[in-house]
């Protein structure tokens, strides 16, 4: 899961505009986009547009954006190109790189050790879009502490952070993906993603969710919500005074 990091103000909008993302101080953005790049996680594919890199101009790319904090305390802007060929890392063996580029397996846990020697265990994934393998440190992926209104025990978070498939009462099952522009998947195409922070719910709804990693889904069952969800809808309805029709510019809105 991952709640708002960055607030809309935090944009870099000249970086932005200069790639054709915003026009005029205003963002040339989707919502989902917006929302993905203000969560800290990597928008879908977009068009970038004269791009500059040392001597070399580009007039057009497509590439995924995102957010990185720098020393400054500003906000850079990364950009994810398509690579020609992946560059594996070395946590990975030729075979283990094989298996994540051919979809074999979704992901690898794996440990290194951090500048003071302590060991750190890595969740590595591979993403086919732009033919690069995504590094996420486990310690570092926030597992919700509710889904649709039932709270996770503590080895299912645990199972979250490391990418694994969980599953609650009401059949939903999910898992954490860095790959993906929503940061989870899911067999089904909704959920309500919570987390307790500074002693109060945050929500995150997430619609339009991709199917768990290499499995094929019923559209009906995948359609069929369970009264967690709209419990929860109802719940986050009561808590910031609006109708369930608008969470969407709810969502939206919450980096402003």
């Amino acid at each position: 899961m991952n709640p708002v990091k960055y607030n809309e103000a935090d944009l870099p909008i000249e970086d932005l505009g200069t790639i054709g993302l915003a026009a005029g101080g205003q963002l040339l953005l989707n919502v989902d986009d917006l929302k993905a790049l203000l969560s800290g996680r990597r928008t879908s594919l977009l068009e970038l547009h004269d791009l500059e890199a040392g001597n070399v101009k580009i007039k057009s790319i497509n590439a995924k954006i995102s957010l990185k904090p720098n020393e400054k305390g500003q906000v850079d802007l990364l950009i994810h190109p398509i690579y020609r060929n992946a560059e594996i890392p070395d946590l990975l063996t030729d075979t283990e790189a094989r298996q994540l580029q051919t979809g074999e397996i979704g992901s690898l846990l794996r440990i290194t050790l951090d500048n003071q020697g302590k060991k750190k265990e890595m969740l590595v994934e591979y993403d086919p879009e732009t033919k690069e393998f995504i590094v996420s440190d486990t310690d570092k992926i926030l597992a919700p502490d509710m889904v649709n209104n039932e709270f996770l025990t503590p080895a299912q978070k645990e199972n979250y952070r490391k990418g694994r498939e969980v599953e609650i009462a009401d059949g939903t099952r999910f898992n954490y993906s860095g790959t993906d522009r929503q940061g989870i998947r899911s067999n089904k195409l909704a959920l309500v993603a919570s987390v307790l922070i500074d002693g109060g719910l945050s929500y995150l709804v997430s619609r339009g969710l991709n199917a768990l990693f290499n499995q094929k889904r019923d559209q009906k069952a995948a359609e069929k919500l369970s009264p967690g969800y709209y419990q929860a809808l109802k719940d986050m309805e009561n808590q910031h005074g609006f109708k369930r029709h608008q969470f969407e510019q709810y969502q939206a809105g919450r980096g402003r």
